[in-house]
């Protein structure tokens, strides 16, 4: 069983990523059990995007009023195990919320479920990029330090020297991990998908 942890800060496209990423799947698997559960981290008590991510025909589930890579750290254990026996899917994808730290996710479910194949992809936003780096720059690295395969996202809004700026500043924080640009408002190239199913991380102990 695969697990993806999805991390981003707000409003980076995590969720047009994880549909895109869910049918991608879905769309490889021979019957109609299910295969994919897409579980959802949200600080508030309502989830914004939950209504759209159900409507889209994939099993949900929500962790609410804080963040699983501090204070929920338990709580995603117990919902992981449920999941895992209620459900058995294929593929858990994980949508972090945008000030979770993706690292200290994977830490919790390997201390629990150690052998789960868990890796992080984290989706950064091309057009605020430089906006955001000042005053959130050290939540920026910790989300990227870790992370395997980043996506920059929003390439059809930002020019081409813009692009390549961001690229180099993101590259400052993590040169390690495999690259791609998309736009997530169209439709991503499934060799990205496939990158992010077929990535074997490196376990945090």
């Amino acid at each position: 069983m695969k697990i993806i942890i999805l991390g981003g800060f707000l409003g980076s496209g995590k969720t047009s990523v994880v549909l895109q990423l869910a049918k991608h799947f879905i769309s490889k698997c021979s019957n109609d059990s299910t295969k994919v559960v897409i579980l959802e981290n949200e600080i508030g008590d309502v989830s914004v995007d939950d209504k759209l991510l159900q409507n889209s025909g994939y099993e949900v589930a929500n962790l609410f009023s804080g963040c699983v890579c501090c204070t929920m750290s338990g709580e995603l254990a117990l919902s992981l195990h449920r999941i895992i026996q209620d459900i058995s899917p294929e593929l858990i994808i994980m949508e972090a919320s945008g000030v979770a730290y993706p690292h200290n996710i994977v830490k919790t479910i390997n201390q629990s479920l150690p052998d789960l194949d868990c890796s992080i992809t984290c989706v950064t936003d091309a057009k605020r990029w430089k906006r955001l780096l000042r005053p959130m720059e050290m939540l920026l690295e910790g989300q990227l330090a870790a992370a395997d395969i980043i996506l920059i996202n929003k390439i059809d809004q930002v020019d081409q020297q813009t692009l390549l700026d961001v690229e180099d500043s993101i590259k400052a924080f993590n040169g390690l991990a495999k690259f791609f640009k998309i736009s997530a408002a169209q439709t991503i190239s499934p060799l990205v998908f496939e990158a992010m199913l077929n990535m074997e991380a490196e376990r945090i102990n």
